[in-house]
């Protein structure tokens, strides 16, 4: 499967949402679907890590597939918001780069 930018994966979303999707949801009702997308990934994680049992119903679910979810819905909000992903990456990396380029090394509960 060919790799993809963050900038045509906000492309591709928009295009189906568009198409397949009809419209995007409201702002806030995505940013209600979203909690409900990171609960799912929470609920499987402390399954899969933690110390909860399975039921029955959740042993299909994929854990790749949830967070694949939770990446749609927060592109989603990103295209409704006009806010590029890639920039806003970028930028972000950049903060916690210069933020943290000497907390981290020398946190004694990390070494």
């Amino acid at each position: 499967m060919p790799e993809i930018t963050l900038r045509e994966c906000q492309k591709t979303v928009d295009a189906w949402v568009r198409t397949i999707g009809v419209r995007y949801y409201s702002e806030l009702t995505n940013t209600a679907v979203l909690m409900e997308e990171v609960g799912e990934v929470a609920r499987l994680m402390a399954r899969l890590y933690g110390d909860q049992s399975f039921k029955q119903s959740d042993e299909a679910v994929s854990l790749a597939d949830e967070m694949a979810d939770v990446l749609f819905v927060l592109v989603c909000i990103a295209n409704q918001t006009g806010i590029d992903l890639t920039a806003a990456f970028h930028q972000n990396m950049a903060k916690k780069t210069a933020r943290d380029k000497d907390r981290h090394a020398n946190n004694p509960k990390l070494k």
